[in-house]
């Protein structure tokens, strides 16, 4: 059997660890569920779930602190983690944290080619993944040229990897102390979304998700004991650190748009569930379901939604769902630098209610969270090297939405170009460029207003993709609509590509004829939109895997140069 290596810190010394949240949970609150997740259904259809407790979880994640470090893996060594939302990524995240290794979170529905680029770039020595990832070991070869110890989760008749997870949950004799590490310490590598490009590597800090962990505190007003349903995983993490039990939702976190709204309704009730983070496109199922069948959710009291810009009517649809007081949230923010603002769907609905329902006002994203300072500077493609207060515009000018604070991530995994265009340097701190455009209004509020690299230049004039799709995205014959740009830069044509709500139009040619006669006289109506005359219709748009909700423009951009290239 391995044995476990010594304990190098005393279990109290840890003071930046992001880990040391789960033991200090474990003695204040041992009893309080910390995860729980469905695990099939018995004889009589009625699910089964599995739970652990803090207690447990922690000495699930010091078992597996001590087999892994028996193992060989050592503070600082970055660790790739190709396992399942739920229960052993969890406690193995922990671990991993535990013993100051830097878990590598990525996407494995991103792509064959993107996933390869990404895991070559970060250079894992370790490997933690399901026989499916130990065979894309075995493929892809020289991606994985670096990986020096291989773990298969899974069973032990299978032989894949190094050794087997199971092996490594040794005997607990003494609680794994948790390394003291600093601050600035490198604590996890998560990957963007990659919905303008290839997913890019962040680096995480220790004292970043520190600084994360007391914003949601303060933003949401979160309190130990809340049973929360994180339809992103990594929140899960976020809450072991609050004190909060995580309900793994019935949700394929690589399709989140494709969820059973009943089976989530269900689990929502049975797990008496008070607060949610998730995707627009699955409340947006959830919601149509409830309100087809008379439903309502009266124990939600808190629904955050990210991931993309939030229709008012989804807010508006809510309002029917909650009971009295509670609320729907979007978090703004990105893989880089999360969350930086915030609002909630009451003050959204009174933010558009006072611009008279303009879509030139944007989207409104809400103000500053605590701790975060953020400033709209020019518009601008190239790097900014040092930092100028005489950037930032004043009120009501469009530009690059940048943000300082300590949860703002510092760099890019091998990426030095992406990390120059990303930040400014200020002395000892950095601003974080958004790649995001927007306008801070009067009452100090950010208006979303698309991503720098969608807007569309025409030559004579600048169109930006949220105050555009809102004017199209009202009619109710469509359930989506995209701007893009086909032409070379600066000459663009400005073109709008539609998903249709009813997809009859897309075969029928006297409905569609009729859609499309009727969004020309929508565009005329308004003064950003005015310009357009290029109307596509698309069957299903292609979106992000992470939340279903972003907007890969680009291809539309692609296919639509296509479909014009094909007119007569």
């Amino acid at each position: 059997m391995l044995q476990p290596a010594a304990a190098p810190y005393p279990p109290e010394v840890a003071p930046n660890n992001i880990a040391r949240h789960l033991a200090q949970m474990a003695r204040e609150r041992p009893s309080q569920v910390a995860v729980v997740m469905g695990e099939g259904r018995d004889r009589a259809g009625r699910p089964i779930y599995r739970r652990l407790s803090f207690a447990e979880l922690n000495t699930v994640s010091d078992r597996y602190a001590w087999g892994l470090s028996a193992a060989g893996v050592r503070r600082g060594a970055r660790v790739l983690s190709m396992v399942p939302a739920g229960l052993p990524l969890i406690s193995l995240t922990f671990a991993l944290l535990k013993i100051g290794a830097v878990p590598v979170l990525i996407d494995p529905a991103m792509g064959r080619r993107n996933l390869a680029q990404c895991i070559a770039e970060c250079a894992p020595e370790v490997m933690i993944g399901v026989p499916r990832a130990q065979l894309a070991r075995m493929l892809f070869r020289e991606a994985f040229r670096s990986v020096r110890l291989s773990v298969n989760v899974g069973s032990r008749l299978v032989p894949l990897g190094d050794v087997n997870l199971a092996d490594l949950s040794v005997p607990l004799h003494t609680p794994f102390a948790t390394a003291d590490v600093a601050a600035d310490e490198a604590a996890a590598i998560i990957f963007t979304t990659g919905s303008t490009g290839v997913p890019k590597g962040v680096l995480y800090e220790h004292g970043m998700f520190d600084a994360q962990v007391r914003v949601l505190r303060e933003l949401f007003q979160v309190e130990p004991g809340e049973v929360e349903m994180p339809a992103f995983p990594l929140f899960a993490l976020f809450n072991v650190a609050l004190g909060v039990t995580s309900a793994i939702p019935p949700i394929d976190p690589t399709k989140p748009a494709s969820c059973d709204p009943a089976a989530v309704v269900a689990f929502v009730r049975d797990q008496a569930v008070g607060s949610s983070f998730g995707s627009p496109a699955i409340w947006s199922r959830v919601a149509d379901w409830c309100l087809e069948r008379g439903e309502t959710l009266p124990s939600l009291r808190r629904v955050m939604m990210a991931g993309a810009p939030v229709p008012a009517a989804l807010h508006e649809r809510f309002r029917r769902l909650l009971a009295p007081g509670a609320d729907t949230y979007t978090p703004y923010g990105a893989t880089e630098a999360l969350p930086i603002t915030s609002i909630s769907g009451a003050e959204v609905l009174a933010a558009l209610a006072e611009r008279g329902a303009d879509p030139a006002a944007g989207t409104c994203v809400g103000r500053p969270a605590p701790e975060v300072t953020l400033r709209i500077i020019p518009i601008s493609d190239e790097p900014i090297a040092e930092w100028d207060e005489a950037l930032a515009l004043p009120p009501g000018q469009v530009g690059e939405i940048v943000v300082k604070g300590p949860s703002v991530t510092k760099a890019y995994v091998a990426r030095p170009e992406a990390t120059a265009l990303a930040k400014i340097r200020d002395g000892e701190a950095l601003w974080h460029r958004m790649g995001d455009l927007g306008y801070l209004d009067e009452e100090g509020r950010l208006w979303f207003y698309g991503r720098k690299s969608h807007r569309v230049e025409t030559g004579q004039a600048t169109l930006f993709t949220e105050p555009v799709e809102l004017a199209f995205n009202r009619h109710p014959g469509v359930a989506r609509s995209a701007l893009v740009g086909v032409g070379p830069a600066g000459r663009q044509r400005p073109v709008v590509v539609i998903e249709p709500a009813d997809r009859r139009a897309l075969r029928d040619r006297r409905a569609a004829a009729r859609l499309l006669a009727e969004l020309r006289e929508l565009a005329a109506a308004h003064a950003v939109t005015a310009g357009i005359s290029t109307f596509l219709l698309h069957p299903s748009f292609p979106v992000d895997i992470r939340h279903n909700a972003k907007i890969f423009r680009e291809r539309l951009a692609v296919w639509a140069a296509a479909q014009l290239e094909q007119r007569p």
